[in-house]
Formats: C-alpha cells, sequence, structure tokens
C-alpha cells in the first residue's frame, strides 16, 4: 500500500494559479498510474475526475473543465505527482484528493483506484 500525501492547496483569486503535489511514502510509486480528482462543496458523496497520467507511456487524461488550464505530471525519483492550475475558477473549488492506480490504467472512475490522500483544500474567490 502507498500512503499518499497531498500539499498546495489554499485560498486563491480567480484567475490566480497553483500547484499542488502528491508524495507517496511506504514504496514507490513506479507501476501505477497516479490521478488527481475533486470533491466539491456540497457534493459530499462525489469525486469528480480532474487529471490522471500513467507509468507506461505516460499518458496523460484531463476533464474537459480543466483542459488547457490544468497540467499533471509525475516525477518518480521523487515519488511526487503534481498538478499545475492556471486560469482558476470558482467552480474549481473543491478538496482535491490524489490516488494510486495499481493497474497503471489511469481512467476516469474512481473505484479503479487503490490508494487516496486525504485531500487538501482549494479556495478559489470571485
Amino acid at each position: 500500500q502507498v500512503r499518499l500525501v497531498e500539499s498546495g492547496g489554499g485560498l486563491v483569486q480567480a484567475g490566480g494559479s497553483l500547484r499542488l503535489s502528491c508524495t507517496a511514502s511506504g514504496r514507490s510509486f513506479a507501476g501505477y498510474a497516479m490521478g488527481w480528482f475533486r470533491r466539491a462543496p456540497g457534493k459530499a458523496k462525489e469525486r469528480e475526475f480532474v487529471a490522471s497520467v500513467t507509468w507506461t507511456g505516460p499518458n496523460t487524461y484531463y476533464a474537459d473543465s480543466v483542459k488547457g488550464r490544468f497540467s499533471i505530471s509525475r516525477d518518480d525519483a521523487k515519488n511526487t505527482v503534481y498538478l499545475q492550475m492556471n486560469s482558476l475558477k470558482p467552480e474549481d473549488t473543491a478538496v482535491y484528493y490524489c490516488a494510486a492506480d495499481h493497474s497503471d490504467w489511469g481512467r476516469h472512475y474512481p473505484s479503479i483506484y487503490d490508494d487516496w490522500g486525504q485531500g487538501t483544500q482549494v479556495t478559489v474567490s470571485s
């Protein structure tokens, strides 16, 4: 099992940028796809896919709502995956979660991910 810890969240004005980090411990995440999900206020049960990056390739995938604004990358030497978020909008406000997919499929279904972090809050003010 991989322990995942997110950081980098905070309060930012609309149009601003943040970079989230997710660092793995316990074992390397080599071979795993890594994903970012978010849960918006008032949507207690829904984790929305944001972006993912596979080990093989690597290949990246994005939700339509963040394409062109967000960028996911991984540094396997540091066991860290990043989410660069630019041109932030109030509707990006959410708790952002990092997750590891041991099958390296890295698609948008939360159920395929095996390990999850505790989340980091991102708040975008208008």
